[in-house]
């Protein structure tokens, strides 16, 4: 066995974005012996953002330029990183913690999970077999792709808008399709999609379907009027759903409480149902899911992960370590 599977962390944080690195950052801060595991890279949502404009102190910053300050900032702390690490099994309810991936195993007295939440699927017939294809949950990412085609985005939150907007910038002509009658994006956001002429508002509408053309890309999506129930087809290049997020809790749900959708359950601390777990960021149950408000929860999980581990290193036989 490696030292590093020998080794005891203080402190495990599952996930490298921004509640991610604020946590360990914080708990560093506070003399912890703190790493980060990821499945991915460092940055977490902010790199697939073209364009950040409510982070305090920046009235619009990159996201790929946001998330890289923060990369900065802690590797100032030299905090080791294990990226691209696949979890294979996880026990998170021992005193010791264990987080089993396919490069080896960490364990740690405590583990913070800010493994942030993935678009959610549309799920109707034609959407999986198009990924790549036409589908797309990236416009930064893929956007390009899109010049002088047509697309569809469907949602009403602010990354929905926020993207067709950008989308406009390659595409000719950009549909928001959206189940209710109104936007529910912020002001300033639906003002500046209202005003491009290239953005044509379908509301009332789901998709049912996304259809491929000759070539066996996207090709056209099925829509229904949620009021009239007319059915018909419109013929875009590409579909953009936006419709919110799922949390990513893969290897460890079932560990601690979650809500219905599956998102962590935590008090004002961010600790978890689970003794020694917390969570924070996107993946926790939240009324707003924002860099902003990643960052912050990271603070605090990173401070009360701290004050837990000194605590058990100060009552070890209550603590059963």
């Amino acid at each position: 066995m490696s030292d590093k599977e020998n080794k005891i962390y203080d402190i495990i944080v599952l996930g490298g974005g921004p509640a991610g690195m604020n946590a360990a950052l914080y708990a560093k801060r506070g003399n912890a012996d703190v790493v980060i595991i990821d499945t991915s890279t460092l940055g977490g949502q902010p790199v697939n953002y073209l364009e950040i404009e409510n982070y305090l102190g920046f009235a619009s910053i990159e996201g790929w330029e946001l998330a890289e300050k923060f990369e900065h900032h802690i590797d100032k702390f030299n905090i080791p990183k294990f990226m691209m690490e696949e979890i294979k099994e996880t026990d998170l309810v021992s005193d010791i913690k264990t987080i089993k991936t396919l490069k080896g195993e960490y364990k740690a007295r405590t583990v913070i999970i800010a493994t942030g939440a993935s678009a959610a699927k549309l799920g109707i017939k034609g959407e999986l077999e198009h990924i790549g294809k036409g589908v797309s949950y990236c416009a930064v990412c893929d956007g390009a792709f899109y010049r002088d085609k047509t697309v569809a985005v469907v949602g009403g939150g602010n990354a929905a808008v926020e993207e067709a907007c950008y989308l406009t910038k390659f595409a000719k002509k950009v549909y928001i399709i959206h189940r209710r009658d109104e936007l529910r994006a912020d002001k300033i956001v639906q003002e500046r999609a209202f005003k491009n002429e290239k953005i044509e508002f379908v509301f009332d509408t789901v998709p049912l379907e996304i259809n491929p053309n000759e070539n066996g890309c996207v090709g056209s999506v099925k829509i229904q009027n949620v009021k009239t129930k007319e059915i018909k087809d419109l013929s875009v290049d590409g579909v953009f759903p936006y419709i919110g997020f799922v949390p990513n809790v893969q290897g460890f749900s079932g560990q601690m409480m979650q809500d219905e959708k599956g998102f962590i359950k935590v008090d004002e601390t961010m600790r978890t149902s689970t003794m020694g777990v917390f969570a924070a960021g996107d993946v926790r149950v939240t009324p707003l899911r924002q860099v902003i408000t990643a960052v912050a929860d990271g603070a605090i999980a990173g401070v009360s992960a701290v004050k837990y581990v000194e605590e058990i290193k100060t009552a070890p036989a209550q603590a059963g370590i």
